[in-house]
Formats: structure tokens, sequence, C-alpha cells
């Protein structure tokens, strides 16, 4: 038997191939993106499920930041004065009175925008159609101070139950700041409220405001002089037909916001006698 034939071998290969190319940019991009796209693939298939939560939120992402960012300014600046609690129970007593002016004008139908506050001068919400006539005015305008009127009162009752003095502190304040914005001046709640009783109440709250900042010189005191005088002296000049229609009221309508306008300032007074504070009280802690 002959021997079996040698094995045959491959041929070499060459011993160097130098090092592996570089990855090309387009490798580079593939690498990143890749994770991304799988994210987004989640993103999509999921949005679908959550589309019902998203789109709501980013509607109105503009209101809340527009709300809250003031909100949060004011907070921090009454906190500078009055320590960060008082600032949050005052600043969210200003916001359950803007929310009353909110509630009446949706009511009446009216569109209005969201609560803006400005520190040391409250909040403003802006309607974005005037009222139609005075009785529609004014009950824009009460519903502010009544809503406001109802916070203080609910901070009061919490210090009966709890004793903490903070919420009576916030009690009375929120009782003198509904009661000072019923002061009849067209600037204020009052001076809108009393369009449907006589415009010429208008002439006293001007002099009470004028004499309180001749007393105690207070630079908002003055700005509500400057921005009442327009409507002030609407009274004497001759009038067209549209606005002498503007202010007709029924009797029935003039009686009902006369009772709800006199009978909310007495409440008010009631609830600052209520509240107050005595300063021997604060000079003994």
């Amino acid at each position: 038997m002959s021997p079996p034939p040698p094995p045959i071998r491959p041929p070499p290969l060459p011993g160097n191939f130098g090092p592996p190319p570089p990855p090309s940019g387009w490798d580079k991009a593939k690498k990143f993106l890749a994770p991304l796209g799988v994210v987004g693939v989640l993103l999509l298939k999921f949005g679908a499920k959550l589309k019902f939560i998203i789109i709501p939120v980013a509607k109105f992402f503009p209101v809340i930041l527009k709300t809250g960012g003031t909100m949060i300014l004011s907070i921090g600046a009454y906190a500078m004065m009055w320590g960060v609690w008082f600032a949050v129970g005052f600043v969210l007593l200003i916001f359950i009175h803007e929310l009353g002016h909110l509630l009446a004008a949706r009511k009446c139908g009216l569109k209005v925008g969201a609560p803006v506050f400005i520190p040391f001068m409250g909040a403003i919400i802006a309607l974005k159609e005037a009222p139609r006539n005075a009785w529609i005015e004014a009950q824009v305008g009460i519903g502010g101070p009544m809503l406001g009127t109802l916070g203080a009162a609910v901070c009061e009752m919490i210090h009966l139950a709890t004793g903490y003095q903070l919420f009576r502190a916030l009690a009375y304040s929120g009782f003198f700041l509904n009661l000072f914005n019923l002061a009849p001046v067209g600037f204020l709640d009052g001076g809108r409220i009393v369009t449907a009783l006589s415009p010429w109440l208008w002439v006293v709250g001007f002099a009470v405001v004028l004499g309180l900042t001749i007393a105690h010189p207070n630079f908002i005191l003055i700005l509500i002089l400057i921005f009442s005088a327009p409507r002030l002296f609407s009274l004497f000049r001759r009038k067209s037909e549209a606005e002498r229609r503007y202010f007709e009221v029924t009797p029935g309508q003039r009686a009902t916001m006369a009772i709800m306008y006199f009978g909310l300032i007495a409440l008010l007074v009631i609830g600052m006698q209520i509240s107050h504070i005595p300063r021997e009280t604060l000079a003994g802690r």
C-alpha cells in the first residue's frame, strides 16, 4: 500500500493588513441616532395613548406659566416683608378674589383672560369683551369681593379651630383687602358695582380716596386716583344714546345690587372686628 499523499496546505495569507479603517461620518451618525430612533418609536407608540393628556396641558401651558409665574414673583416680593407662609396665604387670598371675578364673568357670558399678579398691586383679570350694560358690570365687580370674603372667613375658621395666629392675620388682611376694593371709585371693584346704583357715587369714592391720599400719601392711592379720573370726568360730559342705555337698570336689579353691596360692606367690617389682633397681643409674642 502506498503512503497517503501529504496534506495540501492553503496558501499563506499576507501577514500584515494594517490598522482597521476609521469609522466614517455616516457610521458615527448611525451609532448616535440609533438610540434616538428607539426613543422616538416609543414616544410615537405611547404618545397616541397620552394625547388626551398632553394636548390639554400644552394648550394651557402659556396660561399656567403666566398665572403661576406671576404668583411666584408676588410671593417672593411679599415674603421679603412678611415671611414666606404669610406671603403664600396672602397671594392665595388674592387668587380667590380674582377667581370670583372670573366665575362671575363666565356666568354672564363674557370671555376673560387668566389672572396676572402684580406685586403690591394685587392682580388683574382682563375682560376680552366689554360688559353689555351696567348690571353685568356690577355682577362681575361684586363677584371678586364675595368670593374673597368667603376665603377670608375660611382663614378665620381655621384659626378658631387650630389657634394658629397666622390664619387670623390672613383673615384680617383678606377682610380689609376686599373692603378696600369696595370703595366706589371707578378703578376699583366698588366703582364697577355702583354703576348699577348711581354712577354719581364715583364722586363720593374719589373724594374719600383723595382725602386718604392727602392724609397718608401712598403710591397705590395716587395710581387709583389717576386711573379713576377718566371715568369720573365722563359724568360731566354729554353722553350718547348708547352710553345712556348702558346705565339703564331695572328697580329690582338696583335694589338687589344695593343689598348685596352694602350688606357685603357690613359683613367685612364685622369680619375685621372679629379677626383684629390687638397690638398688645402682638407685643407680648
